[in-house]
């Protein structure tokens, strides 16, 4: 692995046992995003969240919580508050749709 292109937070301990290719999508997913609004984040997440189900790249609790805690954790305030804001708006769309 050429260390100097990849990004810090894919180097973390943390996400050392998530397969290589669930690591690149989602550094695609997050290198396209970075600048985006809450709004053309959302719009973004949906198409490349049906992308990886057709390419059969699913992801367990445990790898997404360990992924976004790397992130997290070499992010700046901005990216930080992008995060959460994204991730309070998934929250709220599966809690929307379990009620329906």
């Amino acid at each position: 692995m050429d260390y100097s292109k990849t990004p810090l937070w894919m180097q973390d301990d943390l996400v050392k046992d998530i397969p290589r290719e669930k690591l690149d999508f989602l550094s695609k997913l997050f290198a396209q995003g970075h600048g985006k609004s809450q709004r053309e984040m959302m719009a973004l997440l949906m198409p490349a969240m049906r992308k990886a189900k057709q390419e059969r790249l699913t992801f367990t609790p445990q790898e997404m919580q360990a992924a976004i805690t790397a992130i997290k954790k070499y992010s700046t305030e901005s990216e930080l508050r992008q995060i959460e804001n994204i991730l309070e708006k998934s929250r709220s769309q599966k809690n929307n749709s379990r009620q329906a």
